[in-house]
Formats: C-alpha cells, structure tokens, sequence
C-alpha cells in the first residue's frame, strides 16, 4: 500500500509499505478516505519531534470499515467511521475516573504508532467514531480537530448567554469559533495577528473581531468595553504573548480556557499575573478532548453541527491533494506557517 513516511532530518517520501493485517480481537481494517496535517504533526516533521523514525504520521482521518475481529460487533465492513486517536488502558486510576486524556499508559495513533497518513490502518475498535450517514468523509477528517474545541467549551460549562472571545484564529481557532457562534452566545470576538484569518472569522461567526498587531491590551479593552462582563475567553495561538494577552484584556470574573501548546517559556509580569487575582479570574486547563462515555459528548456534539449545517468547512481547507501533492504541499511548509487544513485525499489510490 502507498505511504507517506516521514524520515529523520524532514524528508518526506511516498512509499509502498506492507498491507497491515489485524492482529487483536477488537482490531478493525480502515482503507483511509482523507487524512488531515495536524499543527502538532510539524514538529514532528520539521524538529524531531516524533517518538520515531520512519513514521508515518496522520490522527485526523476518515475512511471505510475493511474487516473487522472477532469481537468487533457494533461496525460493520462498510461503515464510514472517523478517527479517534488516543487510546488510554482504561484500567489506570485517571481512567477508572473518566480523565482519559490523563492516562499514563495510552497509545495514540499517528504518534507513538503509524497512522493515517497512507491508504490503509488498523486500529482498535476504540480507536473510531462511526459517522452517521448525514457526515461527508471530509467532515469525518475534521470531527477530532473539532472536538477539541468542543471540549474547550464543554469544560467552561458551555458559552450560551457569554461574551465569548477566541485569540488565534488558526484551524482550531476557526472551528471554535464557528462552533461557539452556533452555541447561543451574546457575542464572539476573534482576535488574531493577521487580518485575513479575522476577515474570515467574520464571514463564518464572529461578530467582532481585533488585530492585536495593531491594537494592544488597552485598545482591546476599550473595544470589548460593553461587552467586558461574562466572558469566556480562549487562547488557541499557544505563544506567551497570546496567553499574557488573554489575562490582560479580560473582564471581572471571566473564564479563561487555555488550549494551545506553549513550545517557549511563559513569564508573567507582576502586573499581568496580578489580573488573575483582582479579577478573580477562572483559569482552565485544556487538553485533547475526551469524555465519557467514550470518546464523550464532544464527538456527538460535532456531528450534530454538521447535521445542522452550523460549520463551514471549505474556507479552512488549504489544499487537498493525493499523496505526491500532499508531500509538495507539506514540504513548502518548512519555516512557514499554516494558512489552512492541509487533507491526504486517498480515494482515488
């Protein structure tokens, strides 16, 4: 079968690989339909980030049931189903308390084992989310990228009747917000550096939107002044500055979820660290996007968005291509950001 393998040092190459077999009772065979870069995935190929080499990335995919084992008897062959990465032991002490995403023996697909990235995978039956029939497999490649966001909102006790603001309006960003606007929410704001992704962000959901390269913590305030009680606040960029942004600008009593990765040091200023407690702010912690019963309410919630037509996905994607354009695609990335989801598209192989 054709796969994409990323090598030591950030070479890229398509390559035929042996047909995975099942090898466990629960194993499920998924010929992939589309596979999604992730922004976690570039470190991964850019830095030396993955656990080895030669790997072949990819946790947000789609595709058809194969063959199933033994013991698989709620999917059939056929069935189009999404992926569900993490794979924890659920007999730890974090996962007999449902705190999945804590579990300190899991397994995750495209990460510690190949993934989607080639036409086909086998995975634990936990390891997938059946789609129902009203889900195109390209909304299958989005579900995982869209719970996390979900989850975000899941752990704030949801956005209805909040001020909700978004710093980074990346992928996760957009989804978030498109997500937050179908929520019932007073208003949502995105904030960002570039200009094309607020513009964006205002045709797709937000009803404001702020350049922070050009406008700075009082300048947002100011903006945000009728609107500065009741907000839940999400930092999706992971910089230290977008975090120290998001403590800077907010009301009395928000919420402040955290969701990205920082990769250099956060230090706070006397001043900055004290808004966390003059305001009495609610700091969270959130990370992946898993609940019970598994894989959580997340995974239902988002194919009920699609069901409703509430997220738009076509201005998020940047390209969709089969595996050479996809390697093309990827490489041109080096040292540059992500302007948009970049998808494998296996259907034709």
């Amino acid at each position: 079968m054709k796969s994409v393998v990323v090598n030591a040092g950030g070479a890229m190459t398509v390559e035929e690989r042996p047909m995975p077999v099942l090898n466990a009772p629960d194993d499920v065979l998924v010929r992939i339909a589309y596979s999604g870069l992730c922004g976690s995935d570039i470190p991964r190929i850019f830095s030396q980030g993955a656990h080895f080499y030669p790997i072949t990335l990819g946790h947000e995919f789609s595709g058809h049931v194969v063959s199933i084992g033994k013991d698989v008897d709620d999917i059939q062959e056929g069935d189009a189903v999404a992926c569900v990465p993490l794979l924890p032991c659920f007999k730890c002490e974090e996962c007999r308390k449902e705190a999945y995403s804590q579990c300190k023996h899991y397994q995750f697909i495209g990460s510690r084992r190949d993934g989607g990235h080639a036409e086909f995978v086998v995975v634990s039956r936990k390891n997938l989310f059946r789609l129902p029939e009203s889900s195109s497999l390209i909304q299958g490649a989005f579900l995982e990228p869209i719970t996390v966001g979900l989850h975000a909102l899941k752990l704030a006790g949801g956005c209805e009747g909040k001020e909700v603001i978004v710093i980074g309006a990346g992928t996760i960003g957009q989804l978030i917000i498109q997500a937050a606007a179908a929520s019932g929410p007073k208003s949502v704001t995105a904030i960002d550096i570039n200009q094309q992704r607020l513009d964006l962000a205002l045709r797709t959901g937000a009803s404001h939107a702020c350049n922070s390269a050009e406008m700075n913590a009082e300048e947002i305030r100011q903006h945000n002044h009728e609107r500065r009680f009741d907000q839940l606040i999400i930092e999706t960029a992971g910089t230290p500055q977008t975090v120290a942004l998001s403590l800077d600008i907010a009301g009395p009593k928000a919420q402040v979820v955290l969701v990205g990765t920082l990769h250099k040091e956060l230090t706070l200023n006397v001043a900055t660290f004290s808004h966390i407690l003059r305001k009495e702010l609610t700091l969270l912690g959130s990370w992946m996007n898993y609940s019970a019963p598994w894989p959580g309410s997340e995974w239902q919630q988002a194919t009920q968005l699609f069901a409703e037509n509430k997220l738009n996905l076509e201005p998020l994607i940047a390209s969709v291509g089969n595996p050479q354009e996809f390697v093309a695609d990827v490489t041109a990335l080096a040292g540059k950001p992500m302007t948009g989801k970049i998808l494998l598209d296996m259907t034709g192989s």
